[in-house]
């Protein structure tokens, strides 16, 4: 086993979520799941909506993310950096049982607004409703499972 380390960036416009080394990292993409590892070639990808797990050790650090991009390059003294530009990201602590609650009803309130097609910017009403959904899939998959708060 090898200890080089990739350093991770998780990015929204409103801020900040994640900087830290880390052993590697998996993402969902729009071409499928990719898991990148220290000394990984240099890439850009599309963000799918899903989680980004990151294992630092034995410890996996799970984040819910929506739209984007993830770009991996070789940094300084040849470690690997990896930045996640994301539309959205919250790591699942932050989805607290009310947070998700809201999440399901704003889902439905989105969905009855639909049905009004004069009045719907479908372009807002997919990224809202896809974030919502997103939460509430991501924090059911690591209700169960052992992770890093």
């Amino acid at each position: 086993m090898t200890n080089k380390q990739l350093k991770l960036k998780i990015v929204t416009p409103e801020r900040l979520v994640l900087e830290e080394m880390v052993n590697q990292v998996t993402l969902p993409t729009t071409e499928g799941e990719i898991t990148i590892l220290p000394d990984h070639i240099p890439l850009i990808a599309g963000l799918a909506s899903g989680d980004v797990v990151a294992l630092h050790g034995e410890e996996h650090i799970p984040m819910a993310v929506v739209g984007g991009f993830v770009e991996v390059k070789g940094g300084d003294k040849g470690i690997t950096e990896v930045a996640v530009l994301a539309d959205f990201a919250e790591h699942v602590t932050e989805l607290t049982e009310d947070k998700i609650s809201q999440a399901k009803a704003r889902a439905e309130e989105l969905k009855k607004q639909m049905l009004d097609k004069d009045h719907v910017d479908f372009e807002h009403f997919e990224a809202e409703l896809e974030r919502s959904l997103t939460r509430v899939k991501i924090a059911d998959k690591w209700r169960t499972k052992k992770y890093r708060k």
